[in-house]
């Protein structure tokens, strides 16, 4: 895949552009997905503007419009869900969800800190959500190393220009 987003990039970042790009395209009622750093910074995004290759135009909007209010929503549900874990003893977060009357956000941990998070309609089917956010976990926890999160961060960075 060689779209304007990921032209350029490694073949495991435009993997996981592909990953992200299905994820949206292929689960009903997501609206917005973010991949963030363990120090919250974007790193994926489903936003047109920061990654062509990935949702279309035709899609509601995420919070805000933007996949930067999504990255710091995620970032903020992690960290609370982090530190209430540890205050309970409850071991390490899988995940999180945010039921609301207006749509549903869900949280999920990925590999060494980072999360994906997805943002999704009201009337999604929360268990096919949760079920794609675990394949795309599964497939991309192993080769979200330091080296790929630096590729991406300068990816985005380079597009936010």
């Amino acid at each position: 895949m060689t779209a304007t987003g990921t032209f350029g990039l490694s073949s495991e970042a435009r993997n996981l552009h592909w990953l992200l790009s299905n994820l949206v395209e292929e689960v009903p009622g997501v609206r917005s997905v973010a991949v963030v750093s363990s120090d919250g910074l974007l790193l994926l995004s489903s936003d047109p503007a920061h990654n062509a290759a990935a949702a279309t135009t035709e899609r509601p909007e995420g919070p805000k419009g933007s996949s930067a209010d999504l990255a710091t929503i995620v970032s903020g549900i992690g960290s609370l869900t982090i530190g209430a874990a540890r205050l309970m003893d409850g071991g390490a977060v899988k995940q999180t969800m945010v039921a609301m009357e207006e749509g549903s956000v869900f949280v999920m941990s990925i590999s060494d800190g980072s999360l994906l998070g997805v943002h999704a309609t009201p009337d999604c089917d929360m268990s096919v959500v949760a079920y794609h956010m675990a394949l795309f976990v599964g497939r991309a926890g192993h080769v979200l190393t330091p080296e790929l999160r630096s590729e991406l961060r300068t990816s985005m960075e380079e597009s936010a220009q």
